[in-house]
């Protein structure tokens, strides 16, 4: 299928209902058509994998265009020059999600992005970081202990940031490194605890949720 198939066909199945559904999920509805992840997903299949296809679908600026890029594309092929592009472009929390749980993570980059772009200022470009920490610890399987503790800093200096896609991806990292064995969620539990005596709403509610669910790992 060559990229105009593709967005015609996205195109054939929009669904303005689901649209205003995902808006009041906190999906930015801008170049939306409301096609679900699952049907994107076999469609990838259907296409298969090509880096070329990606940038091509990636450009177009379609919202679901661009979660099929982020399946198709080949992570052997993927740039961190077209990784901090496409980064810089993300305006909604579930192509961030997806694109870093189903392609960068698999780049020889992920660790590095990931801290890079915690530091960030750029909301979705922070929620990427803490979004690569979260999926890293749970897709990485060869991956130390220590590359994930060195996240530790950046969890708690940026689990302050009050905005709401950005603390939750905070937590989001935190409770799937403490999930990833014992020794890991012993540190985490400490570094949850001293976060939640920090002096910021933002902190102490992503501490105090991590604890709740560390509390059923025991």
């Amino acid at each position: 299928m060559t990229t105009e198939e593709i967005i015609a066909h996205l195109k054939s199945q929009k669904n303005p209902k689901n649209v205003e559904g995902m808006a009041r999920f906190g999906i930015n509805p801008k170049n939306t058509l409301g096609i679900s992840v699952p049907y994107l997903r076999k469609l990838a299949k259907e296409i298969g994998r090509s880096h070329a296809l990606a940038q091509e679908l990636w450009a177009s600026g379609f919202h679901e265009a661009k979660l099929l890029a982020g399946f198709i594309d080949n992570p052997k092929e993927v740039t961190q020059k077209q990784m901090d592009a496409w980064v810089s472009d993300f305006d909604s929390w579930d192509v961030c999600d997806q694109v870093c749980s189903s392609l960068f993570d698999k780049t020889p980059f992920a660790f590095e992005k990931a801290r890079f772009w915690a530091k960030d200022e750029r909301e979705f470009v922070r929620r990427a970081g803490f979004a690569m920490m979260a999926v890293l610890a749970v897709h990485d399987k060869k991956a130390t202990d220590e590359k994930f503790l060195e996240f530790f800093s950046l969890i708690r200096q940026y689990s302050v940031d009050e905005r709401n896609f950005v603390k939750k991806a905070v937590n989001w990292s935190l409770r799937q490194i403490g999930k990833r064995n014992s020794n890991l969620l012993k540190h985490a539990r400490i570094l949850a605890q001293e976060i939640q005596k920090m002096p910021s709403t933002s902190s102490r509610w992503v501490a105090a949720d991590a604890l709740r669910e560390f509390a059923k790992k025991t």
